[in-house]
């Protein structure tokens, strides 16, 4: 990006590497990616709210839809004012209260474990090969931030000091996740469930506020999540339309309505994550970004250490993607 200005995106840097298939090639993968995660979002929504009203059923003449299905519909409701905004700073600002939201959630869910009749007491095996290929793929999807980089690189008015900033935040996510995951695991075991905080008691308030706050996360976080994709829908109309507010909001919404109604169709969050995890994260995080470096340094052509790391890391993204994937269907097909 250094090297030339006109760079601003991701699909800017799979062009310039492999010309307008490359770029077409990346906006899918990271598209589908963003997509999924705002799939993921209303499935959290539906399940949290389920647990805490579980008897709530929306009822359309003979039609009788459950709770959690009942919820996801809320849900697509409560987000659909937030997707009317245009402001990125508004956006930005109200999308920072996510951040905000994972460290309280994370200290809620510790105060839980600390209290009497939960505990951390819960034992299990250090290393489960059967999970492997699920766990590789909820951690690539938890670091799936990559697709975002050109943006908030370009709009940084001290642009060396983005490798700091880079470090910084994965160190915090790592610092995060790890916290979460053990927590979770000393107080659960094998019987934590896809989203930890289906498992806390409800009548405790630490959960409550957990709960509550992991509600709020995805409504502070989808606008701007599904905003690139109907950008980039509406780049695709004839020019005359793409300053017709009716227009992008009717693209919003028939967005929100999709992930909603895929949310219903499938309920489990693991799977979702998992296979973002796998399919696409892999390659934005770490496939492109390799396959593209090589290509426009020309990096292929000199035998050397650089040409090897990055060998040995495309190997090993192709290896979590297949395994991955392979999980995250089966999973799927076992729940079906």
């Amino acid at each position: 990006m250094d090297s030339n200005p006109s760079i601003t995106t991701y699909p800017d840097i799979a062009a310039t590497a492999f010309g307008r298939k490359g770029k077409i090639t990346a906006s899918i993968i990271i598209y589908s990616e963003l997509y999924l995660v705002a799939v993921g979002y209303i499935i959290i929504e539906g399940d949290n709210l389920h647990k805490l009203f579980p008897n709530f059923a929306i009822k359309l003449g003979n039609l009788t839809v459950d709770g959690r299905n009942s919820f996801a519909i809320v849900a697509g409701a409560v987000i659909f004012p937030s997707i009317l905004l245009t402001n990125l700073g508004v956006l930005s600002y109200i999308s920072f209260g996510g951040v905000i939201s994972s460290l309280i959630i994370v200290a809620a869910v510790l105060c839980v474990g600390t209290t009497k009749g939960v505990g951390f007491h819960e034992k299990g095996n250090l290393v489960n090969f059967k999970g492997l290929p699920t766990a590789l793929s909820l951690y690539t999807f938890s670091y799936g931030g990559h697709a975002m980089f050109p943006a908030i690189y370009n709009s940084m008015k001290e642009k060396s000091q983005f490798p700091k900033v880079l470090l910084l935040s994965f160190i915090t996510c790592t610092i995060i996740y790890a916290s979460m995951a053990i927590v979770g695991y000393l107080m659960y075991g094998h019987n934590i469930q896809s989203q930890v905080t289906l498992n806390l008691p409800k009548e405790k308030i630490s959960s409550k506020v957990a709960i509550y706050t992991i509600l709020a996360s995805p409504i502070a976080k989808y606008a701007l999540t599904i905003m690139p994709i109907s950008t980039a829908i509406e780049s695709c109309l004839p020019e005359n339309y793409h300053q017709k507010r009716p227009l992008r909001i009717l693209i919003k919404m028939l967005l929100l309505v999709s992930t909603v109604v895929l949310a219903m169709l499938v309920p489990s969050f693991e799977t979702v994550t998992s296979l973002t995890g796998a399919l696409l994260i892999v390659s934005v995080s770490f496939l492109l970004p390799c396959v593209c470096y090589l290509k426009i340094f020309k990096i292929y052509k000199h035998f050397g250490y650089e040409l090897a790391g990055i060998s040995g890391i495309i190997l090993l993204a192709i290896l979590v993607g297949v395994l991955g994937t392979y999980s995250a269907i089966a999973h799927t097909i076992k729940e079906a």
